[in-house]
């Protein structure tokens, strides 16, 4: 695994992290915990072959991992009661796609 996998890795626990520890603070494990299953959405690199490829770009071909799918957890921040999880699951997004933007800068 090389150091850009490592640390896409690591910032899918540390983004929720440090959002967890400045908005949330008063229950920070419970909003830390709850955005950290955003990683569910990774459930759809079953459906790929191979599971794991280091240079695929998951937006976009990951069918969780779509504009419509992306559009749905965008709603689930509204509701206050799904929002940690709606949270979580665009951070994760996010960072997906700042890793599809190093691979491509990388060439």
């Amino acid at each position: 695994m090389g150091a850009r996998a490592i640390l896409h890795l690591l910032l899918h626990f540390a983004v929720p992290a440090l959002i967890a520890w400045l908005f949330f603070r008063d229950r920070f494990l419970r909003a830390w915990a709850l955005m950290l299953l955003g990683w569910i959405i990774d459930i759809d690199h079953l459906l790929a072959d191979p599971i794991y490829a280091p240079g695929r770009c998951s937006i976009g071909f990951h069918p969780l991992h779509t504009a419509p799918a992306i559009a749905a957890y965008g709603v689930l921040v509204l509701p206050r009661r799904t929002r940690l999880f709606g949270i979580g699951l665009l951070v994760h997004i996010a960072l997906d796609a700042i890793d599809c933007i190093w691979m491509h800068a990388a060439g």
